[in-house]
């Protein structure tokens, strides 16, 4: 499914015809879940967070959480990068963020919050360098997610040396009093960020026009009920012109 608009190619910076080229797609089954996990193991193996294994897969015991949608970013169908969103409320609290920062998440719950947790951000080794526009189209998603559930807070749990990336983005200020350790990340720490959705969400979109969706489109991503079927997949289109000056961020983020 294509937007109404389409963009007028000469306008884009370098590299945006690529968004013409990008569709977004649940991972659901068991192809797509093997080829997400060997991914994240490449990923993670070539930014040095993890040791060789035998099964050459990475996965947890989040990827089958009801509060959970995990999402592959395809090029000419291609899996390119992924990322997992989680939604947390009161009721829902499944996530490693959670268990890292339960101190800092744990009483806003209990206050009624909403949180949009991604995490689990990868890119294909192989394609990253590629297509710079990966980390946007990827991270897209999350705001999207922040939209659908009306979240109070959109979440990044990341790496001390990725906190640029998220300021520069959403507007991401850093909320936890130290950095901590991440599980299965032996070799780094991890730091929790934060935005206000509300209160930020008109800045981001006059830097970041791709970063806006339909309402239909955000019902076919995440309008289900835990456990239904996937949506179809999500052709994106952007009809505004996009920064695409990314950082080097490698292949795990």
């Amino acid at each position: 499914m294509k937007s109404g608009a389409e963009p007028n190619t000469a306008l884009l910076p370098r590299g945006a015809a690529l968004f013409d080229r990008i569709d977004y797609r649940l991972i659901e089954t068991p192809e797509d879940k093997d080829n997400l996990y060997l991914m994240r193991y490449r990923a993670y193996l070539q930014a040095g967070l993890i040791e060789p294994s035998a099964s050459l897969r990475v996965t947890d015991r989040f990827d089958e959480t009801p509060n959970t949608w995990n999402f592959g970013i395809y090029v000419d169908g291609e899996l390119c990068s992924s990322v997992r969103i989680h939604l947390l409320t009161s009721e829902w609290r499944m996530s490693y963020t959670t268990e890292v920062f339960g101190d800092v998440l744990h009483p806003r719950l209990d206050r009624g919050e909403v949180f949009v947790d991604p995490c689990r951000f990868v890119a294909d080794p192989d394609k990253h360098q590629r297509f710079p526009e990966l980390p946007y189209l990827t991270v897209r998603l999350a705001f999207v997610a922040c939209d659908h559930f009306n979240a109070d807070t959109g979440l990044a749990m990341i790496r001390t040396d990725h906190q640029a990336f998220y300021r520069r983005i959403f507007l991401h200020e850093t909320i936890s009093p130290e950095p901590r350790g991440f599980p299965g990340w032996p070799t780094k720490k991890a730091v929790l960020m934060a935005t206000d959705v509300r209160r930020q969400r008109d800045r981001v979109l006059a830097r970041f026009p791709i970063m806006r969706s339909s309402a239909f489109e955000r019902r076919m991503l995440f309008d289900r009920s835990p456990r239904q079927a996937a949506p179809r997949p999500i052709l994106v289109t952007p009809s505004r012109t996009l920064d695409v000056a990314a950082p080097a961020l490698g292949s795990a983020y």
